[in-house]
């Protein structure tokens, strides 16, 4: 499975951070959400910790699918 990347995250003053994907805003997340992302993003792979909290990552099984004699 190919590594996550083009995501970033952003700290705003309220409390609120804000995680994109290639410049778009992929997720907001707010209070104790925010709070466990942050802790979760300093203790690990910072790019596959953002791509499991948006959703935005493979499960392995795309793969699998493109190479169906269906989807050909």
């Amino acid at each position: 499975m190919p590594r996550p990347h083009g995501f970033r995250y952003e700290q705003r003053g309220d409390g609120t951070v804000v995680i994109t994907h290639h410049q778009r805003a992929a997720s907001t997340l707010r209070g104790g959400r925010a709070e466990k992302f942050l802790a979760e993003v300093e203790s690990g792979d910072e790019q596959l910790v953002m791509a499991r909290w948006t959703g935005a990552y493979k499960f392995g099984n795309e793969r699998m699918a493109r190479n169906h004699p269906r989807n050909r």
